[in-house]
């Protein structure tokens, strides 16, 4: 069995291996690493071979690592990459190749609804009834989405909130706010299982599951690279955040919302906390805007969001979809039963 994982920024890994009696056998690690000494790949294979089949990325990197003398140089590649290429010729962790994707084009719905959809399509992937989806958001209407950890009082504004006629749901992930107008931003959900986030630190979870956008980024004209922890940036500064959602049945949500225009003021008369960020930007000026997705590619959101779609389904097994109408029904009683009340919206007073 053969397994590979590249890692970001790094090298390859691939692992040939046998399972023998339960237990690891044959074990050739082999890349376009660096290593010094050389000798050292041997004490890689010697330490690993015996290893339970069983035992996690965690257990595999120890097992490397104790191995290793000191002085022992990993150049591109890291113990924790071999143990993730092992369980993945065990077929226990899996990449982008061994997926097909549903890719949902942006659909324009109540963006309550948008938030609903995130639990019912991550329960549907984890379950088994959906393949891994990319989906883009669209919406007829402005809110704030407010992260699952957030202060409601400490984020909003009511006052503001009011007069603007926004309205705040919470989400089920963490991460910060997220002020949404029609056409301000761009958004979307990407549900994966967790066998492809294996053996991954949060921090390498979020960088894997945005390797895909700064392809997309770079068709649009902008060279983006990751920031720990969930941003995404240009040499000009922030342009996205990340969020994630592990489901115990085994999915992973992990969604993404990237500024395309949107009215500073308004937003700062809206968050709270928006102001303090703000302010540690200078942002001082009256009518700023956040618009670096307009400024830096001079598209329109629409032929963006488009080519986007494009990039995914072409750099990955992957096909065109839609709403099931039973999803949409899940995603409005969601919304009646939880999403759009006050008990869960103010979960976090």
């Amino acid at each position: 069995m053969r397994g590979e994982y590249k890692v970001l920024g790094g090298k390859l890994v691939a692992v040939d291996v046998d399972v023998e009696d339960g237990r690891l056998a044959n074990v050739s690690v082999s890349g376009d690493f660096f290593l010094e000494p050389d000798e050292a790949l041997q004490d890689i294979d010697a330490a690993l071979n015996g290893m339970p089949a069983t035992a996690s990325v965690e257990q595999l990197s120890s097992a490397i690592t104790g191995a290793l003398d000191p002085g022992v140089q990993l150049i591109g590649f890291t113990p924790e990459s071999v143990g993730v290429a092992v369980r993945r010729a065990l077929g226990k962790a899996t990449g982008w190749a061994d997926h097909t994707f549903d890719v949902i084009p942006a659909t324009v719905l109540p963006p309550v609804q948008h938030v609903a959809l995130d639990e019912v399509i991550g329960q549907e992937v984890a379950a088994g009834t959906r393949r891994p989806t990319l989906r883009f958001w669209d919406w007829d209407s402005p809110l704030v989405v407010i992260g699952s950890f957030q202060s409601y009082r400490n984020e909003i504004d009511p006052d503001g909130a009011a007069r603007h006629g926004i309205d705040v749901v919470r989400r089920i992930s963490g991460g910060g706010a997220m002020f949404m107008e029609p056409g301000n931003c761009i958004t979307y959900s990407l549900v994966v299982p967790s066998s492809m986030v294996e053996g991954l630190s949060f921090e390498r979870s979020y960088a894997f599951l945005d390797e895909w956008v700064m392809a997309a980024l770079a068709d649009v004209g902008i060279n983006a690279h990751y920031v720990p922890l969930n941003d995404i940036a240009s040499d000009k500064g922030k342009i996205a955040g990340a969020a994630q959602k592990r489901f115990a049945a085994g999915a992973v949500l992990h969604h993404v919302t990237m500024a395309y225009d949107i009215d500073a003021d308004k937003m700062l008369e809206v968050l709270r906390i928006g102001r303090e960020k703000m302010s540690d930007k200078g942002t001082k000026s009256a009518n700023k805007r956040v618009d670096p997705m307009r400024s830096q590619t001079g598209m329109p959101r629409a032929d963006i969001l488009a080519t986007f779609t494009s990039s995914f389904l072409a750099r990955y097994s992957s096909e065109l979809s839609s709403y099931r109408p039973e999803e949409l029904e899940l995603a409005e009683q969601l919304v009646r039963e939880k999403f759009g009340t006050t008990e869960w919206t103010h979960r976090v007073p």
